[in-house]
């Protein structure tokens, strides 16, 4: 009987537990991404004070959408967005939306997402070659 209750070898027994698990306090790691839209707006394409709406509306904290709490900001400049928040919030999630933006206002065909630094995204026009090259042919 005693044999089966000491059938794990010692060195693989299970670590001891502490009493009280301690909170970490201090400040919270904040990220801060920016989404620079500047050749949109000059040609009246793309209304940033819209897309700052979308994106207000549409991160999601914790599951759901719309709710950002304290943990979330999204501010924006004459001609570029910038989305404060709290670790985890990842920068990709944030081409995701501006990219979802593009295509509800049709505007995916002839706008695209570029990363220009790691904080920072960028909308730009497809360049579109001269049709030069077809005539010469």
């Amino acid at each position: 009987l005693l044999s089966r209750a000491r059938s794990v070898p010692p060195g693989l027994a299970m670590a001891p537990t502490k009493g009280k698990a301690t909170k970490r306090s201090g400040k919270k790691s904040v990220a801060k991404f920016t989404v620079e839209c500047a050749a949109p707006v000059e040609d009246r394409v793309l209304d940033p004070t819209t897309f700052a709406k979308f994106l207000a509306d549409r991160i999601k904290v914790k599951g759901r959408a719309g709710d950002l709490q304290d943990k979330v900001s999204v501010v924006r400049d004459k001609t570029r967005v910038s989305v404060q928040a709290e670790l985890p919030f990842s920068k990709r999630y944030l081409k995701y939306l501006t990219k979802k933006y593009l295509k509800q206002n049709q505007l995916r065909d002839y706008l695209r997402v570029v990363a220009t630094d790691p904080n920072t995204y960028e909308l730009r026009f497809f360049s579109i070659q001269d049709d030069a090259d077809d005539d010469e042919e």
